[in-house]
């Protein structure tokens, strides 16, 4: 089972939007059974980077971890949401 944390500034609003488009999906590609999927705010999560197979954020995140997060915002504004959604299915192994 694969862990997919995604994240916002407060852990309610835009994660919660986000989780829903991803779960939609990654229903669609017929993989939603192999991933767990968490959320929860940037403050919180940040220092646990590390224990997901995936970190998305619709919110800034420090430089030193960026390379290790995928950006939310397409996918919460449709414009590139198809590379955000390859993207996450490549850091799961699910391609």
């Amino acid at each position: 089972m694969k862990t997919l944390m995604v994240v916002c500034g407060s852990g309610i609003a835009t994660s919660t939007v986000v989780e829903g488009k991803i779960r939609d999906f990654l229903d669609s590609k017929g993989v939603l059974d192999k991933v767990k999927m968490l959320k929860g705010n940037i403050a919180e999560q940040i220092n646990h980077i590390d224990e997901y197979d995936a970190f998305v954020s619709t919110t800034v995140v420090p430089d030193d971890v960026k390379d290790k997060v995928i950006s939310g915002l397409p996918i919460l504004t449709g414009m590139g949401a198809d590379k955000a959604y390859e993207e996450i299915l490549d850091k799961l192994g699910l391609n």
